[in-house]
């Protein structure tokens, strides 16, 4: 009986550390930032722009476009610091709640930044154990971050949705991207075998009234966002872009290709043939011979003809055949147009590197130092393989009716 009292006594006198939560935060103490834009000011300091969400005006189920009240999805706040904590401190002094980065989905870094100043603001976005470190990271091309977090968009309440669901809706439809987050691209900067890259985003139109609420009432918007390129780097430095069919040609060659669209000529006559690949295989091997590797690149894929602008018996197996081989070919110049600019970089953004050491690495410690040349002057042999599968609910065209 004595000892189930001291039993008894010692849980009661525990109870009081157990009744709480030792870190709780309100949500009405709390500034949600959404998207996170970063710039160089004129006075060398950060120029971080924060993107805050306005919870009572994206509220699904009222009004058109996704609803919400009357005022505006975001609001943008910006701060200035020496160093990324000192910008966001600095913030407090604006915003009336704490900046809360557990949903943070965008980084928006500026092409300066890029260039010079990507690596004094990794660690603060890796550190903070409130952000996610799968959070998307992009290029701003040809304008500001602060211009590309402060613009609103129709279809997506909240801009930071329209980047990340665009990004992947180019991945699967068109293939020039490929979503990259922080954790993908500290991999890369530390990687002596793989080179990081980002996507590129671009605000296109009128860009003062990219961020006023007329841009919201109208059919066709003044201004708007667009993912353009991939930015690559050496290490954490911009080191160049790579563009529509060479941006693609990434998206095949880290075997992330869904469907895209490939032109090919019939009869002298260009874009004639439109075909869509439904599934895709790439496979990389290496080699050595006479002491140099040798990147060996296997692409299986296979699709369907989405048009056909000529007069042209799609079913005629012989001529099936005839297009598949146009098409493989169309796909191997892409991947070798890829190949070249990025050694023209000299940056393995494709991990050909990394390859090499988990398949030969006592010779990659004879290569690792001097890789980015190594790289420049790689063999690279592309071997693809495409089927078409289908051609569509039409076999022949209208075009043969015509005569044309």
């Amino acid at each position: 009986m004595k000892k189930g009292l001291i039993i008894l006594t010692i849980l009661v006198m525990l109870l009081p550390l157990l009744t709480a939560c030792w870190n709780q935060k309100e949500l009405t103490d709390l500034a949600f930032v959404m998207a996170m834009g970063i710039d160089k000011g004129k006075d060398k300091k950060f120029k971080v722009s924060f993107q805050l969400v306005n919870p009572g005006n994206v509220t699904a189920g009222q009004g058109a476009g996704g609803g919400g009240g009357q005022g505006l999805p975001i609001a943008v706040y910006r701060s200035t610091g020496d160093t990324i904590t000192e910008a966001a401190r600095n913030a407090t002094k604006k915003v009336s709640r704490r900046l809360y980065y557990a949903h943070t989905n965008v980084v928006v870094v500026s092409e300066e930044i890029a260039k010079k100043e990507l690596i004094y603001i990794l660690d603060a976005l890796d550190r903070d154990p409130e952000f996610r470190t799968t959070t998307e990271m992009v290029v701003a091309r040809g304008c500001s971050a602060e211009e590309i977090v402060t613009t609103l968009t129709i279809l997506d309440r909240l801009p930071v949705n329209k980047i990340t669901k665009q990004i992947k809706a180019s991945e699967a439809m068109l293939g020039e991207n490929t979503s990259v987050n922080i954790d993908d691209f500290i991999l890369g900067v530390v990687s002596k075998g793989k080179q990081p890259f980002l996507n590129g985003y671009r605000l296109i139109g009128d860009k003062p009234k990219a961020r006023t609420a007329d841009n919201l009432t109208k059919t066709t918007t003044d201004a708007y966002l667009a993912s353009d390129g991939i930015a690559v780097f050496y290490q954490t430095k911009l080191h160049g872009w790579l563009d529509k069919e060479k941006a693609r040609g990434v998206v095949w060659l880290r075997d992330k290709i869904k469907s895209t669209d490939i032109n090919v000529e019939w009869k002298k006559k260009k874009k004639a043939i439109v075909v869509a690949p439904l599934r895709s295989k790439t496979k990389i091997s290496i080699k050595f011979i006479h002491q140099k590797p040798v990147i060996n690149i296997a692409i299986e894929s296979e699709g369907w003809i989405s048009e056909a602008n000529t007069d042209i018996d799609l079913n005629n197996p012989e001529i099936i055949s005839k297009i598949d081989k146009l098409v493989e070919k169309e796909i191997t110049k892409e991947i070798l147009t890829t190949v070249k600019a990025a050694q023209k970089l000299k940056c393995d953004i494709f991990g050909f590197g990394d390859r090499v050491h988990l398949s030969y690495p006592k010779r990659w410690k004879k290569l690792e130092g001097n890789w980015p040349e190594e790289f420049a002057n790689l063999n690279v042999n592309v071997k693809t393989n495409f089927y078409i599968r289908r051609e569509g609910i039409r076999t022949l065209p209208i075009w043969s009716t015509m005569g044309k």
